[in-house]
Parts: structure tokens; sequence; C-alpha cells
């Protein structure tokens, strides 16, 4: 356990080798886990006392079960194969070749942060990050226990930021903020009409330049949500929408989630010692989904190798040309008018599909490749989408 101190007297404990992991996210638990499989002694701070993250139900692809194996089985609660594309009147649908994962987020950071603690993880709960210096080629964090006013200091080598979008040690490290968009979604009875293995999609850019879901949870009922560009609009947009489809809120969920708009470097030395940052910290998120289950649990493998091989950033680059991809693609869609989207739902002929099918949203490169060799016109929406970005705002970092 961490010696804690009162303001008035610091103790410090000096681990070699060590890694600081501050955050408990998905990301986070699953670089402790890499690492400490690997025999590094490994510490995860958490700022809750308890391990509580809030509820989320999520699509992922099955590339998540490839990096997670029975860690990302146990988050797992419906399974869908098909996607249904709706824009003025116009429709689409599309059927996986392999289907898409619904996850619960809370389950998947359980089953995460479980598996770091069998490989020798230590999860510090109740540690609030307050600051960082470099000292003698060494890191030192500066912790405060939850509901306290003591104080302790942790003394490593190597420091990890997991804490989010928002993150805090990547402020203090120098990184600039990431913006941020609201994700909000209503927990709703699934209705009569619409199969549980079915995804429902809406795009709607008078009321959001993403799209609307309906992501089935069960036979019973689903997450209905958008992302927005202020909290308030979306909130309101998402009433409206229940109300002319006659839905009502069981619960809801929300979020800010982080928006790429440049590669965020995920490594800095401080005079010998290294702090580096995976997931939201990183803003490591598909910007054309606004999905960063995945890509964080890739930047947090590509950490995880360059932490263990200094010289290791092959998935760090993967991950780099996936990112900027999605990037391109949001940048083209980002300003597209009802129009425009029905072109895009009525180019989606069979081959266009058969290429949506058969490739994953996580190999962008090839999907993108394979839509416009089966439809050309996609290739000019997109360019038009490219263009107009130039002469209207797009989220950038502030």
């Amino acid at each position: 356990m961490l010696n804690l101190f009162s303001r008035e007297r610091v103790r410090s404990r000096a681990t070699h080798q060590a890694v600081a992991i501050v955050g408990g996210s998905a990301a986070g638990f699953f670089t402790a886990y890499l690492l400490a499989r690997e025999g590094l002694p490994v510490s995860v701070f958490e700022q809750s006392k308890e391990l509580r993250p809030a509820p989320r139900t999520l699509i992922v692809t099955r590339r998540m079960n490839d990096l997670l194996g029975s860690a990302g089985e146990a988050s797992v609660i419906n399974e869908v194969s098909k996607f249904e594309l709706f824009t003025d009147g116009r429709a689409a649908s599309i059927t996986l070749s392999e289907p898409d994962l619904i996850i619960e987020r809370a389950k998947l950071i359980h089953s995460l942060a479980e598996n770091a603690r069998s490989a020798g993880a230590q999860i510090c709960l109740g540690k609030k990050f307050q600051r960082l210096h470099s000292e003698a080629g060494r890191i030192s964090l500066e912790l405060q226990q939850s509901g306290t006013q003591s104080r302790e200091q942790y003394i490593t080598e190597t420091v990890v930021a997991a804490d989010g979008a928002a993150s805090a040690v990547a402020k203090a490290a120098g990184w600039k903020p990431s913006a941020t968009v609201p994700l909000i979604q209503a927990i709703v009875p699934l209705p009569r009409d619409m199969s549980p293995d079915t995804v429902r999609v809406w795009f709607i850019p008078e009321d959001t330049p993403y799209f609307y879901w309906l992501i089935p949870e069960s036979p019973e009922r689903g997450a209905l949500g958008l992302i927005g560009e202020t909290g308030l609009e979306a909130r309101k947009h998402l009433e409206t929408f229940l109300e002319r489809r006659k839905l009502s809120a069981i619960e809801f969920q929300g979020a800010r989630i982080p928006v790429y708009s440049r590669w965020v470097h995920v490594e800095k030395e401080f005079n010998g010692a290294r702090v580096f940052l995976v997931g939201d910290a990183a803003a490591q998120v598909k910007v054309s989904t606004v999905g960063g289950i995945v890509t964080g649990l890739r930047g947090a493998a590509g950490v995880a190798q360059a932490i263990l091989h200094r010289s290791s950033r092959k998935e760090l680059r993967s991950l780099r040309r996936e990112l900027d991809l999605h990037y391109l693609v949001r940048r083209a869609l980002h300003h597209f008018q009802q129009s425009d989207y029905s072109r895009l739902v009525d180019s989606l002929h069979a081959p266009a599909r058969q290429s949506l099918s058969e490739c994953s949203r996580d190999d962008a490169l090839k999907l993108l490749w394979r839509v416009c060799l089966s439809q050309p016109r996609l290739v000019l929406l997109g360019l038009r989408g490219l263009l107009t970005s130039r002469h209207r705002s797009f989220p950038q970092v502030p």
C-alpha cells in the first residue's frame, strides 16, 4: 500500500522501473494488464473510492475481442448483423458478414480491471491526481486521498495518462487540451417493428452533423442517441426525436467525447523520465463515428510496446494512419446537406453494400478503396464535402 502523509510532512516511495497509470479507464486497465503480464511493477491510480464507471451502451467491431479475448467477451450484451440507414424518406440496409458487438462500458472496465489485477497490477482507488514534477530522471506524482486532505507522492520513471478527454495529467505535462463534443443517448423500449439484431441510423443534418442511432441492447430495449455540438441543443434535439417516434426514455446516458483533428504525440520526456497518453486522453477516437473503444485499446497496446521496447512504434504508426483517414471522412461528411445524404443513400447499390458488409470500419483504407471502386459517385460526393469544409467550421483543438 502507498504511504499517506499530511500537508506538513511529505513521505515518498521510490519505485525503480515501475509504471504509474492515472485513470481507471478501459485503455488504462488494458495498458496495466499488458505491462504487468511482462513482469513490470504497475500501479493504477483512480480517484473514485469505488470502481463505478458510468454505464453506457456502445457498439464496437469484433476487433475488440481480437484484442481482449475473454476480457472483452464478458462485456458483450448483444450482437447485431444489420444496419438500416434513413434520410429524407430514403432507406438502405447493409448486412454485415461478421456481427458487430453491443457492449456495456461499465462491464468492460470491470473486466479489464480484474484482468490487470490478476496479471499483478496494483489498483489504488480513492487517489486523485494533483500534480507532477520531474526530479533526477524520475517523475514525482502528487496524489490526494479522496475525502481527506492527506497527500502522498509516488516516484517513478514512467507515467501513463489514462484519465479521459479532460486529462489532468496531460495538462500538467504540457499537452494542449482536445476539443470535445457531447454524446447523449436515452435507453428506450425497442420499437415493435425493430429486430434486436439491427441498428438504425438516421442522417438529419439540421439537428446534427453526425447522426442519430438506435442500438438494441436486447429484444426489449435499446440506446437511442446522437452526437451534438452543444449539450443543451443535443438534449433538445434528442427529446424532440423521441417525441416524434413516440418513445419514452427509461434513463439517459451522456459523456464528452474528444474530437480527433490531428495526431497527438503520445510521449514526452522529462529529464530522462517519460509520460505517455492513451485512449481519450490522446483523442484516439474515430471521428467519423466518434467511436473510441477499439482505437483506445490499440493506443494502449502501442504505448505498452513503446514502454517495453523503446524503439517499437509499429502499432502507434498504424493507429495514426487509421485515425487520419477517419478524420478525412469526417471532414467530407461534416457539412453534408440533406440532399447530399439522399445521394449517398441512393448510391448504395448492391456492390457498394457488399463492400460495406465485408470490410470492417476499423480498416478504413481498405473500406474506402473498395467502396469507391464499386461506386465512383461516392468519390465526387466526398471531394465536394472536403472542398466545402475548407470554408466552414470544423471542430478544432481550442
